[in-house]
């Protein structure tokens, strides 16, 4: 019975992968639980100091960091944050189609972009479609440290600071819930005027020692954290895609393997059938 043979190898070998997906939607799971708790304890530090820069973007200081100052756009640039790693369903691509949307966007008014990508996902996918990559920082690890990521940074924000880009961009995948993560693109550079509620009116500030001393050390502590949480973040929607891609193909691969064996036994019983019908008419036969 070489289909039944055949069929049986194809069971075996689902069943193997099946194992292989169950014992990494575990593992992301496990990892899920860390790299939120990672990311929660980081969203508050991250959401103040937006807060404070929402407020100092609408006040008039006594020192206007360049940082703050808005600028005719002739180029802009991107800091694309993506994974490491694959199996983690549309994660990526989704964040992918919706900045080159957004280039698109900006390509129809003449204006073109450099990109800064962070994750092994984001250079080859932005080579293929002919990006302008000024900077990559590959393999940023579960637990990336704020001093792996500086030099990217630093890439971005020295071409701003020379007028080589005028207006700077962070794309990364927002942690909605474990079934949900969602691709968001902010405004980065120059600092955007928070046009909540409390920020509307104009705010004046005592600074000391020094205006200048504080601000510089200000916007670029605000920059930093940004990046910084949403690599973070993107980690914990990463996992989470990751535990989900793999659980709906733990549940394929389970489903698979019922057909092939309604098949495997449709088969037997055929094989069977045909036997008992040869020795039946061999009988017949003598």
């Amino acid at each position: 019975m070489a289909v039944g043979k055949e069929i049986k190898t194809k069971i075996n070998s689902v069943q193997n992968t099946q194992k292989i997906t169950s014992a990494m939607q575990m593992v992301a799971a496990s990892k899920m639980r860390r790299t939120q708790q990672k990311m929660t304890e980081g969203k508050p530090y991250s959401e103040r100091i937006r807060g404070v820069i929402g407020h100092l973007a609408n006040s008039n200081p006594e020192y206007r960091h360049i940082y703050m100052e808005e600028r005719d756009i002739k180029r802009i640039g991107y800091i694309v944050v993506s994974t490491d790693r694959g199996l983690c369903g549309g994660l990526n691509v989704n964040l992918f189609r919706t900045v080159v949307r957004d280039l698109a966007e900006w390509d129809a008014k003449g204006i073109a972009a450099d990109l800064g990508l962070v994750g092994n996902k984001a250079g080859p996918f932005f080579r293929s479609v002919g990006g302008n990559i000024k900077a990559v920082m590959n393999d940023v690890g579960e637990t990336p440290a704020l001093a792996d990521l500086i030099g990217g940074i630093k890439v971005m924000l020295d071409a701003y600071e020379s007028g080589e880009i005028d207006r700077l961009f962070l794309a990364s995948n927002e942690f909605v819930n474990t079934m949900t993560q969602q691709p968001t693109i902010r405004q980065l550079l120059p600092l955007d005027p928070d046009e909540g509620e409390v920020y509307k009116h104009r705010w004046d500030y005592i600074y000391e020692p020094d205006a200048r001393q504080l601000i510089e050390g200000l916007v670029m502590r605000f920059v930093e954290s940004q990046v910084y949480q949403a690599v973070i973040e993107n980690g914990a929607c990463e996992q989470a895609a990751k535990m989900i891609a793999m659980k709906n193909a733990t549940e394929n691969a389970e489903k698979l393997v019922d057909e092939l064996q309604l098949i495997y036994n449709n088969a037997r019983q055929a094989a069977i059938t045909q036997e008992i019908s040869e020795i039946v008419g061999g009988a017949a036969a003598v």
